[in-house]
């Protein structure tokens, strides 16, 4: 069967502009990430520092524009001084959010160097679990000061003359969480979060700052907590993040694919709390979003408690990721680009080997998952101004969720280009769905490509020595006197491209 729905793209509904920090994406000290993940001495592909270059092509493939790090959990541990200098003078420690060893072979410089390698900025956090406002403004000196004193200095000493430029920087990590190494209140955290601020902007006065917010939409204490972290922290911050995971432990497709509803509650509650404040402080100042933990992460969790404690590096939350898993982080996208206006920075967590895109094998191949395509296809054609789409849908009620559009899509104009993109998802399992669109605003462009992204199992997977899920451009997408048509396949996730 085919169900019917339609929608009216215009270029003056625009929501917003796309910040490209959208796009961004995690490294963490967890697992095996940074070693066997990005970093790999010995491998047939390591580059002079030890890099896996085809994890570098990888990730060039993405176009990732900013890369969160070093966590995390692992960050309200850490101490940013283990890893610089002589790695042979670097010491171990235990990491207690993840209870594995910490080598320090890779810290600061080396990742900063990695990131250059792969065209990315660096969302640097800063541990405001078991340290505070020393450690953090010594490290904005460390990277981003020029020289003429001790930290830029020893920076400079350590091998890398000119500054680091980080712009954007997390205060701390779910400090909200007991799971949090120096957990504290949302007043404990405001305090120490605006003092922090201060002293890293009046040593550079242009960096932006990520204020902590819930760790997820369903802690005790959400609403409450961003409300009394900006309250102390609004003048001083540019954005407050947003964390959720998603899985699907009920084996509940239509559920599942309703999920993204969840996050779409989250960012509009954020966003009103934000506002909020905004009123109560008279202030001209808007707070924006950072969403910079996101994904699906369910699959590893039984294989995680296996972990023998303090190993190095062992395999941890390595999540095989399935056609249905990439539905719904297409979802996900959609969601955040249709508040683009206020969603300013999101990190998919995280980006190799942790819940993530891309997969290695020691001293082997990397592969690409099934959730590498829909971040790929939104990164690289998801570039200029998120438009509002008037859209007529039939709907569906799950077991959580109540008028589930099946069309569930959000399209993006590049005027300098003169493309317009349109995502996606079909989420009707049975059915595909006949898609009129109104594009009389954009005269005389065409459709110049419709991706693709289905498959008949839900469940099929990609992995090192097979490609099950991958998508191809034969779709049927064309425009005709200001019409588009289109034929979307059940459960599918579509791209389709538009230019003069």
């Amino acid at each position: 069967m085919t169900i019917k729905a339609s929608m009216t793209i215009d270029k003056e509904f625009k929501i917003g502009e796309i910040d490209k920090r959208i796009y961004g994406s995690f490294i963490e000290h967890l697992g095996r990430a940074v070693y066997e993940g990005i970093y790999e001495p010995g491998h047939p592909s390591a580059d002079e520092q030890g890099f896996r270059t085809d994890v570098i092509e990888l990730v060039k493939e993405l176009q990732v524009p900013l890369v969160r790090y070093p966590g995390g959990n692992f960050v309200s541990g850490y101490n940013w001084e283990d890893g610089v200098g002589p790695v042979s003078e670097r010491p171990r420690r235990l990491d207690l959010a993840w209870r594995t060893t910490e080598t320090n072979e890779i810290g600061t410089n080396e990742f900063m160097d990695w990131a250059k390698k792969v065209n990315a900025e660096v969302n640097m956090a800063v541990n405001l679990g078991t340290r505070g406002i020393d450690a953090a403004r010594n490290l904005v000196e460390y990277c981003n000061h020029k020289s003429g004193s001790y930290w830029s200095d020893l920076r400079i000493a350590h091998g890398h003359k000119e500054p680091h430029k980080i712009k954007t920087w997390c205060l701390g990590n779910e400090m909200d969480g007991p799971w949090q190494i120096g957990h504290r209140t949302a007043d404990e955290y405001g305090r120490v979060a605006v003092e922090t601020a201060k002293a890293m902007k009046w040593v550079d006065p242009s960096i932006e700052l990520v204020a902590c917010g819930s760790s997820n939409r369903h802690m005790p204490t959400f609403a409450e907590w961003e409300a009394t972290v900006l309250d102390h922290t609004y003048e001083h911050v540019e954005f407050i993040s947003l964390h959720t995971y998603y899985g699907n432990r009920d084996n509940d497709l239509a559920n599942y694919l309703a999920q993204s509803m969840d996050m779409d509650q989250f960012i509009y509650s954020v966003i009103s709390i934000a506002d909020y404040i905004k009123a109560k402080k008279r202030s001209k100042k808007t707070i924006n979003l950072s969403f910079d933990e996101w994904n699906v992460w369910f699959h590893s969790n039984e294989a995680d408690k296996q972990i023998e404690p303090w190993s190095i590096a062992p395999p941890q939350l390595e999540d095989i990721y399935t056609f249905e898993d990439a539905l719904l982080v297409g979802s996900m996208l959609i969601s955040m680009l249709k508040r683009a206006d206020r969603v300013k920075v999101a990190c998919l967590a995280q980006l190799v080997n942790v819940i993530a895109p891309i997969m290695t094998e020691k001293g082997g191949e990397a592969w690409k998952q099934s959730i590498f395509y829909p971040y790929m296809h939104a990164s690289v054609f998801g570039r200029g101004v998120a438009l509002h789409a008037n859209v007529n849908s039939p709907k569906y009620d799950s077991k959580d969720f109540t008028d589930v559009p099946y069309l569930d899509t959000v399209s993006v104009y590049n005027e300098e280009n003169e493309t317009v993109t349109i995502f996606a998802v079909n989420r009707h399992q049975t059915d595909s769905l006949s898609l009129e669109a109104d594009v009389r605003s954009f005269d005389g462009y065409k459709v110049v490509e419709h991706i693709v992204l289905e498959n008949n199992d839900v469940k099929a997977t990609n992995q090192h020595n097979h490609s099950n899920v991958v998508p191809h451009n034969n779709g049927d997408a064309s425009v005709d006197a200001g019409k588009l048509t289109a034929n979307l396949s059940k459960l599918s996730w579509n791209v389709i491209r538009l230019a003069k």
